[in-house]
């Protein structure tokens, strides 16, 4: 039975080469097809005709139910001295070049342009001609004013290693598109971190062809490494074993533990937005500095972080992917951070979806739009709990705007500082559009707004990504010259010597600094300064998970120890006042949670509830169960469930 198996999915694999080359008209000059990744590329000697006439390729897709891209063959690729020439006087002037990178491992070439609007129905700028001209396929991208140093530094090493990528994608996709072994269908999920606990996320999607492990996080506030990092040795997998990983967002009680895994030899494809590439670098690679500066030994080193770079392959929003030989991946927008993702399984054909909401916004705010909801089908949802209370019930934003102008505008006038410790990625960028449009409308004291270096990278990655944004917001970017962005305002701090400017007395201003829950980084110099001065105020804004400094300043704690430059414990008298402000969060509250499942009830055969302090993930659990009438359970750490 096994055996009549393979030859049927072997003679399948042959049938779609064969459906592709009979589909494909002599006048496209396709001299190759290979697999690269999760797609099937086309290589052509003429690629103004596929391009021109791209229905031929919708259509195949269609059929084979496969993604094909479209590549140029090499050997009528111009150098890329010559190609940049072309480039630049095909453009018009007034949309003003900024600049291009060619991958050599795909013949893509990124053009940044500060006007892309310009370009759209432009019948003088013709991209399929210009790809015919230069033999690289264009694709036009917005010009940031920061320039972000994350994505030129993944450029380059992308570059460098353009040969390796190259075999790699052929390889995974031989290991994608290979004939299926067996004929049962069985779904089951191992949870090794981030049940009934804030942290360490990271689970396994196993089914008889494939183990996928999805997100690989740390816990910041955790006490031993039995209880910091995801339990793989539970799990009694060897990395060999791991078809793909699977990334929802880039925080790093999501991605926190993924260089290890590089580390010590993973050396398979890795899932996620174009957006979460960039920003999980820049996280992962601070975190080496944090724990530096912290006299404590990385889990890793930057090597590992740039070999995930190598192994990392991004999917839009919306794209229907294979990762594994019956295992289709979708992301959707979650609404919690830039390229955050709920991750829709297809597994088998059609025997269950599974869908992993991540960390989750069901509600819109000023950078990203609600999260998605309407998936063809789901069998089983696994969704977070972080507000999974019946009485976590965030205020409206016009509220929480309010109480934060309030509480900004008394510490000012007064003559304080207001201390915000923020995620660099997210929050910050929120909180940084709000005061400027309050500000603006003299509805806000108007004082210095000094930002930490990262907030300005991470703003940078934001701007460059401008699809992954709100509506609104995007549609300003990409068709107008105003940047939300860039702001009079805001003053960025880019060194540690800059940082006596906003420390300065009788200086009233605005300071956000990272981390978030005060467990490093920049934003404990300024506590060590700020939190003895009674006309200051510190503001959280994001979640304080139990254990870190931020959850204990956050519960009335007067003192606290930190570890000074020379290594010396000081102690630090807390005496500035301190308000949480939960609108602001990228998490769903109660209702919000309750409204997601809400929409997917007609489908839903199970509902899974994690990432919540115990308390809040029975409480999402119970009442999802009482009011839907849908089975519900909150599974702990290590825990195997069957989910088909």
């Amino acid at each position: 039975m096994q055996k009549r198996q393979q030859e049927k999915d072997s003679s399948t694999a042959q049938s779609v080469m064969a459906t592709i080359l009979q589909s494909i008209p002599k006048e496209a000059q396709v001299s190759k097809i290979d697999y690269e990744g999760p797609r099937i590329a086309l290589y052509t000697r003429s690629p103004s005709f596929l391009m021109e006439n791209n229905q031929i390729v919708s259509d195949l897709v269609n059929v084979i139910k496969k993604r094909i891209v479209v590549r140029t063959e090499e050997s009528i690729r111009k150098n890329e001295d010559d190609a940049r020439k072309i480039i630049a006087e095909a453009l018009p002037k007034e949309a003003e070049l900024g600049g291009t990178y060619f991958d050599t491992a795909t013949g893509e070439v990124s053009v940044e342009v500060k006007r892309p609007w310009l370009l759209q129905n432009n019948p003088e700028f013709n991209s399929a001609k210009l790809t015919e001209q230069m033999g690289w396929r264009i694709r036009i991208r917005k010009a940031t004013i920061i320039q972000s140093s994350t994505i030129q530094q993944i450029n380059y090493n992308l570059k460098l290693s353009s040969s390796e990528r190259s075999k790699q994608l052929k390889q995974i996709g031989e290991s994608i598109f290979r004939p299926r072994l067996a004929q049962r269908s069985e779904v089951s999920l191992m949870t090794l971190g981030g049940f009934g606990q804030v942290g360490r996320s990271s689970m396994i999607l196993t089914t008889p062809e494939s183990k996928i492990l999805i997100d690989c996080g740390v816990n910041p506030g955790a006490r031993s490494p039995s209880e910091a990092f995801p339990r793989l040795d539970w799990a009694n997998i060897t990395l060999d074993e791991l078809d793909a990983i699977v990334i929802g967002h880039a925080h790093l009680d999501h991605t926190g533990f993924l260089p290890v895994l590089c580390k010590y030899g993973y050396k398979g494809p890795i899932y996620c937005t174009e957006p979460t590439l960039p920003m999980m670098n820049l996280i992962q690679l601070d975190a080496i500095r944090v724990a530096a500066a912290q006299g404590r030994a990385p889990l890793y080193a930057e090597r590992d972080v740039k070999q995930i770079m190598r192994q990392t392959i991004t999917i839009p929003y919306g794209t229907v992917t294979d990762i594994a030989p019956d295992i289709k991946l979708v992301f959707s927008n979650a609404g919690h951070i830039l390229g955050s993702a709920t991750c829709h399984f297809h597994i088998g054909n059609g025997d269950h979806n599974f869908v992993y909401t991540g960390d989750i916004k069901f509600g819109k705010s000023i950078l990203f739009d609600s999260a998605s909801w309407n998936y063809p089908r789901v069998e089983t949802l696994l969704i977070e709990s972080t507000y999974g209370a019946r009485e976590d019930i965030q205020p409206t934003r016009q509220e929480v705007e309010s109480a934060f102008i309030n509480a900004v505008n008394n510490t000012l006038v007064d003559g304080g500082k207001v201390l915000i410790p923020i995620p660099a990625v997210g929050r910050a960028q929120e909180i940084l559009m709000v005061i400027d449009h309050y500000m603006k409308a003299g509805q806000m004291v108007e004082a210095p707004v000094f930002t930490e270096g990262m907030i300005s990278e991470a703003t940078a990655i934001h701007e460059a990504y401008p699809e992954y944004l709100a509506r609104e917001l995007r549609q300003k970017i990409l068709e107008t010259d105003d940047n939300p962005f860039d702001s009079e305002y805001f003053t960025n701090i880019e060194h540690s010597d800059a940082r006596e400017e906003p420390l300065r007395d009788n200086t009233p201003c605005i300071i956000l600094a990272t981390s978030g829950m005060l467990e490093g980084g920049p934003v404990l110099e300024y506590f060590r300064n700020i939190a003895p001065g009674n006309k200051n105020k510190i503001i959280f804004v994001s979640y304080q998970v139990n254990g870190t400094l931020g959850r204990r300043v956050l519960d009335g704690s007067k003192q606290v120890s930190l570890l000074g430059k020379d290594g010396k414990v000081e102690v630090v008298n807390v005496n500035c006042s301190m308000i949480k402000l939960d609108g602001f969060s990228g998490h769903s509250d109660f209702n919000q949670l309750m409204s997601f499942v809400h929409k997917l009830r007609p489908k839903l055969r199970r509902v899974l509830v994690n990432h919540g302090e115990r308390r809040k993930c029975e409480s999402l659990a119970m009442n999802i169960r009482r009011q839907f009438r849908v089975p519900a359970h909150y599974p702990q750490v290590q825990e195997a469930i069957r989910l088909f």
